[in-house]
């Protein structure tokens, strides 16, 4: 797609709403028995009120919620919170935070605190300075459980970050030839996605050629492309907050037997897991698909991670597909199918692609082509 299509579509994003998120949030703080709960998590304030600042946290109970945060963010808040029509109060404070979070929950006895997100001094201090006397029950993923199943404006953020890389890539896919470094190509990467409208990488892009395509998550350096290697290429950008992730591996002219076997065996492992991709499919399943696949070609102690992680507001969110989970597949999820094959001394394979899980299978967001040829 062209630079002004991509632009287009930028301008023309559908409006996020946030009224619907808290009143589910309520009725899951019901269920556990919440009176009370503390948002503190930037990606998990962000979905309940659009502010993109990076102070603030979110008071609410069943009948009031409050936005606190600094003066540097008195004019930013006001327009973001309107523009999603969050149900918030909002508060501008640098001094009087407690107080003011203190009288919004007024009498609550059981108040919710974030224990993944919330450090062990500040558990300590919300227990002794802010809410002594009162129960304190750490909660997990109350939010995060949530922000799973992304709804159509999200979904539509995610495409258009899954196109911009798309496009990225073969915009500059050329270059490989020119044996840049790694990270020349990288720095490259990142510059076209941002060109194209993105607001930064999802993550520190990875370009890893010849024996560092052997580190899953090797950092781009001085090495030169060479022939005969293979380049693993694991990006993705942010747009609107919601984040792509892809990976394709490249062959550099011609690339020996081993290389080529290892290429195959990822592609096929990559295949098998997106097409056991379902709602109502154990998350742990599509790992197995994917990985017999590798196990097969005797390669199994070689794929030494999970096959995927859910994508969103964050890179890393669930549902994480991997052997030892215990979720189960929704439809909305947005999960990554990614095996790889890692053979230390000789190099690396991984093939990734971001799929929105449907009732009768799945969505695929990156469209990149698999060909290894640059």
């Amino acid at each position: 797609m062209t630079a002004t299509a991509i632009a287009a579509r930028l301008a023309s994003l559908p409006a996020i709403t946030v009224a619907d998120r808290v009143t589910r949030l309520r009725r899951r703080m019901e269920d556990e028995c919440l009176d009370a709960l503390v948002v503190t998590a930037p990606s998990n304030i962000r979905w309940l009120t659009g502010f993109t600042g990076s102070a603030g946290l979110v008071a609410l109970t069943s009948d009031d919620m409050v936005f606190v945060t600094d003066a540097r963010y008195t004019e930013q808040a006001g327009e973001q919170l309107a523009a999603v029509g969050a149900p918030s109060r909002i508060e501008i404070t640098s001094v009087a935070q407690r107080s003011i979070v203190v009288s919004t929950v007024g009498d609550a006895s059981r108040i919710g605190l974030e224990s993944d997100h919330v450090t062990w001094s500040a558990q300590r201090r919300y227990a002794t300075e802010w809410f002594d006397g009162r129960e304190l029950v750490a909660t997990s993923g109350l939010v995060e459980g949530l922000r799973r199943r992304k709804d159509d404006a999200e979904l539509t953020r995610m495409e258009l970050a899954a196109l911009i890389a798309d496009t990225a890539l073969a915009d500059i896919r050329h270059r490989l030839l020119e044996q840049p470094t790694e990270q020349e190509f990288a720095v490259e990467l990142d510059t076209m996605m941002r060109s194209l409208g993105a607001t930064r990488p999802s993550f520190e892009t990875i370009v890893a050629s010849g024996p560092n395509a052997a580190k899953p998550h090797a950092r781009p350096g001085a090495r030169r492309l060479t022939e005969g290697d293979l380049v693993i290429l694991d990006f993705g950008c942010v747009v609107d907050g919601y984040c792509s992730d892809m990976t394709r591996t490249i062959a550099l002219g011609d690339v020996d037997d081993r290389s080529r076997r290892l290429l195959e065996v990822v592609t096929a492992a990559n295949a098998a897991g997106v097409a056991a991709v379902r709602a109502g499919v154990a998350a742990a399943a599509v790992d197995t698909a994917a990985r017999s696949v590798v196990v097969d070609a005797g390669w199994g102690d070689e794929f030494a991670h999970g096959t995927g992680h859910g994508v969103g507001l964050d890179i890393h969110e669930a549902p994480r597909v991997g052997s030892s989970s215990v979720e189960v597949l929704e439809v909305g999820d947005v999960v990554t199918v990614e095996p790889g094959v890692y053979l230390p001394g000789h190099g690396g394979a991984r093939m990734e692609d971001s799929v929105v899980v449907t009732a009768d299978g799945c969505t695929v967001l990156t469209h990149t082509t698999k060909s290894p040829r640059p």
